[in-house]
């Protein structure tokens, strides 16, 4: 709220003839964009109020963090590559196979992000803010519903979360496709995606997408095999309290067939049990704990939906 929200206010405020404009070809003078120019709010702060030093110093932070944020996203993406694909293709590859590969993957990601560049100028009427969040709001849904769901339904098991992965990326690529494929349009250049695809607001369609990936993962975990309860002590929000063992998958269940004396032996000496956390609260602080979050939630929702 007052890293993001707050500044572009203030910018709007200073520099209304920039940042603020409305008529599409002094947009385009200032920043080249025709529906608006809130790309340049937060630099032009920078780059307008602070001294010599501290601007050189900010700009190289935001840089610093730029650079940072690439590294780290090519960096994880070179390893699932690696690690993940090309082992199942070749798996006797040696490791200076897998650093060649790794490094050749990543560079294919750098061309691919340069080749994006006009995607992301076309889409939102290149405004990055939004088109960030549209981007998210097409793909990050199932990943939340997969998350909350697990934590609050013991139900949910291994093959919902995936097919509900599965089909609501399947959704989602179904709205972002079009959308990026006809434009987002204007108000003076509306778009021709369909109505029917595109006509609902991208914030609204990460709300539907979150209840259609939820419906995917309980629906098909509800299908098949639960999970039995001893395997989920202290990982779901209604056994968070429990003191029992939790079994790890893949152990051999309690009270089934007998294990060998010799094998039962070696699984004692090679197994420990740690001793079990205590995570009781005193009601009293979790409750002040609770008030005050919520005080923050709806300060926040409040200032939001205020200024924005």
């Amino acid at each position: 709220m007052f890293l993001m929200v707050l500044p572009g206010m203030i910018s709007r405020v200073l520099y209304t003839e920039d940042v603020a404009c409305v008529l599409p070809s002094h947009c385009r003078a200032v920043c080249g964009a025709d529906i608006g120019c809130s790309n340049i709010a937060y630099p032009k702060l920078v780059v307008q109020l602070m001294p010599r030093g501290l601007r050189g110093l900010m700009l190289a932070v935001m840089l610093a963090a730029l650079m940072s944020s690439l590294a780290s996203v090519f960096n994880s993406s070179s390893t699932l590559f690696t690690m993940d694909i090309w082992t199942k293709l070749r798996p006797r590859a040696e490791e200076k196979e897998l650093l060649l590969v790794g490094r050749v993957w990543t560079v294919c990601l750098v061309a691919l992000s340069i080749a994006w560049i006009p995607v992301v100028q076309a889409a939102q009427g290149g405004q990055l803010f939004d088109y960030i969040q549209s981007v998210a709001s097409f793909l990050a849904p199932p990943i939340a519903a997969v998350f909350f769901l697990a934590l609050f339904v013991k139900r949910v098991n291994e093959p919902g979360a995936f097919w509900g992965l599965v089909g609501g990326l399947f959704l989602g690529l179904c709205r972002m496709v079009p959308e990026f494929a006809f434009g987002s349009g204007s108000c003076s250049a509306p778009s021709s995606c369909p109505p029917l695809i595109c006509g609902v607001h991208y914030l609204y369609f990460a709300i539907i997408l979150f209840l259609c990936s939820g419906g995917i993962v309980v629906g098909v975990s509800y299908c098949t095999p639960r999970i039995p309860d001893t395997q989920l002590h202290r990982l779901v929000f209604s056994l968070r309290h429990s003191r029992e063992p939790r079994e790890e998958r893949g152990d051999p269940p309690q009270g089934g067939a007998a294990v060998p004396a010799s094998a039962q032996s070696t699984l004692e000496l090679g197994k420990v049990t740690p001793a079990l956390p205590d995570i009781h609260e005193d009601p009293a602080h979790s409750r002040l704990v609770n008030i005050n979050a919520l005080i923050m939630m709806s300060c926040a929702v409040f200032l939001w939906a205020y200024y924005a």
